[in-house]
């Protein structure tokens, strides 16, 4: 059993853009690098458009997401980029078009609300970079190699995913097993008290945050641990906190009281290096190894 399916060379891929805009330069280089790469791209409306903050309209943006779902030459749905926009339309997304067509959504940020959907019906994902906040700048050529392996090749059962880790990372030893969760922070706290929580019981938990003050790490952590959510969880895996003061003594106040096994400097965020990390699937962690292996 694979924790992400291998795409053949030659798939379509959805590009879609369920929360911000993106200029039309960037988004006229996005089909070329799919191409260079083996695949096809189909770039849908709102990719194109731009209403405030958001990219176009609730109702264009969400009929875009089910366009993709439906179309049954699509092998899977990318987002354009993150921003905020997928909290707006997550109520009307078509719970049984997203079971049934199957189809793996990736991106991350603002994703991790669509991320939180698909879990729950069973559905691979991956938390990784984005089409035009990351495929196209040649700074990002790793990460996009690193996710077009995956796309090739897949995630089969057994993988063991050993990136090098960020030096100064919080580790807590141990070993724990389940379901990989989770996401950007803001986006796991916003979800508490809504159909699409996700469910940490018995989960692996992944966190990572982009320009958050260490006070609102730390409130954000806070109601995670109120909800009972860092309680529930089996263990926890620590992305990048970038574009803000370090949240170091924040982390470790958090989860070095809860006797879990926790390993941060995961390679994963809105920081480089950003690696794909799958959805959704069961793994092993090791903490003391530095190590994620997929059931």
């Amino acid at each position: 059993m694979n924790a992400f399916p291998a795409l053949p060379g030659g798939s379509l891929i959805a590009v879609v853009a369920p929360a911000g805009p993106v200029d039309a330069e960037r988004v006229a280089r996005v089909p070329a690098v799919y191409e260079s790469l083996g695949y096809r791209c189909r770039l849908y409306p709102a990719c194109s458009m731009q209403q405030g903050y958001l990219a176009g309209p609730d109702e264009q943006r969400l009929a875009d997401l089910h366009a993709a779902l439906a179309d049954e030459e699509v092998a899977a749905i990318h987002a354009l980029r993150g921003g905020y926009g997928c909290l707006r339309i997550l109520a009307g997304v078509d719970a049984a078009l997203v079971r049934r067509a199957r189809k793996p959504l990736i991106g991350y940020s603002d994703l991790t609300a669509l991320h939180a959907l698909w879990a729950r019906e069973g559905v691979p994902a991956l938390h990784a970079p984005m089409a035009a906040s990351d495929l196209i700048r040649p700074e990002r050529e790793a990460d996009r190699q690193a996710l077009f392996d995956v796309l090739r090749n897949g995630l089969p059962a057994g993988t063991v995913l050993a990136p090098e880790l960020l030096p100064g990372g919080l580790r807590v030893p141990g070993v724990a097993t389940g379901r990989l969760i989770g996401g950007n922070l803001s986006l796991v706290a916003s979800l508490l008290g809504t159909p699409w929580a996700w469910d940490a019981h018995g989960a692996l938990l992944f966190l990572e945050e982009v320009g958050e003050a260490t006070y609102r790490v730390d409130r954000l952590l806070a109601h995670l641990r109120l909800a009972g959510v860092l309680d529930a969880a089996a263990g926890f895996v620590l992305g990048t906190f970038t574009e803000a003061d370090d949240p170091a003594a924040e982390l470790r106040d958090a989860f070095e009281r809860l006797g879990k096994p926790v390993l941060g400097g995961w390679p994963s965020g809105h920081g480089t290096p950003n690696r794909p990390l799958p959805l959704g699937a069961r793994a092993t962690l090791d903490a003391a190894a530095g190590t994620l292996t997929l059931a």
